[in-house]
């Protein structure tokens, strides 16, 4: 669904299109400048209202799906298929977060409480695949989900390194 805004305003004269000191349009009740901004911004909005609800029970289902699967939290079973051959190249079943780069798809699944492994395979002319969702999602489709961690705000830094290390000057010459 595509949707198409025009916005028409008046262009007062001035050499450059703006106005000029004397032609400063005032914005008050008499003004039909500020009238014929108004408007425009009531349609603006109304037809972004418009938009954004929109949305029909099955888009915001999908986008929730998405999302808890994103949070591992749906099991799926990705299939990677040769079409030409016919077979079966690799089979992975769990709570699985699929991206699929241009060339590359990239699963990254949680296997344990804390662990999780990251799985690449090729895409190629007679290589695809396909992901079957192996349960139901439980999901809303009256609000749109929304996921905030803020321990990804502050990083997690590792030291790799010696203390001894840390304290040695190489750059001094010692005498």
């Amino acid at each position: 669904m595509a949707y198409n805004i025009v916005i028409v305003t008046r262009v007062l004269s001035s050499p450059a299109g703006c106005p000029g000191p004397d032609e400063t349009p005032a914005l008050g009740p008499d003004s039909s400048w500020g009238d014929d901004m108004r408007h425009a911004i009531l349609i603006a909005a109304l037809l972004a209202a418009f938009v954004l609800l929109g949305c029909d029970d099955a888009r915001v289902a999908s986008r929730n799906i998405s999302k808890a699967s994103d949070n591992f939290e749906v099991d799926r079973r990705i299939v990677f298929y040769n079409g030409i051959t016919g077979d079966y190249m690799l089979t992975i079943e769990g709570r699985c977060s699929i991206e699929d780069q241009v060339n590359q798809l990239e699963v990254t699944c949680r296997v344990g409480q804390r662990d999780y492994r990251k799985h690449f395979l090729g895409l190629s002319d007679n290589v695809t695949y396909f992901a079957e969702q192996l349960s139901p999602g439980d999901v809303n489709v009256f609000h749109h989900r929304i996921t905030f961690k803020p321990q990804i705000i502050l990083p997690d830094f590792d030291f790799r390194g010696s203390g001894e290390a840390l304290l040695d000057n190489t750059s001094e010459v010692m005498e």
